[in-house]
């Protein structure tokens, strides 16, 4: 569970812990620092997909077309 939790802190750039004490609180920041990782991941890809969609029209890039 130690290496879960901080493994899990470091990945999501929360960095290294004072570790909670007990299980519970362990499982706790592990699920919380993954969760936020993902969070982080899901929110940048929502604000830059019209960014991405714009260069695929820029640049002619079409789905399905092989030229």
């Amino acid at each position: 569970m130690d290496a879960f939790v901080n493994a899990s802190m470091i990945l999501s750039g929360m960095g290294p812990l004072d570790a909670p004490k007990t299980w519970g609180g362990k499982l706790f920041a592990g699920l919380y620092a993954l969760y936020s990782g993902l969070l982080l991941l899901l929110a940048s890809s929502i604000v830059l997909a019209p960014v991405v969609h714009r260069l695929f029209h820029r640049f002619h890039l079409e789905e399905g077309k092989t030229t």
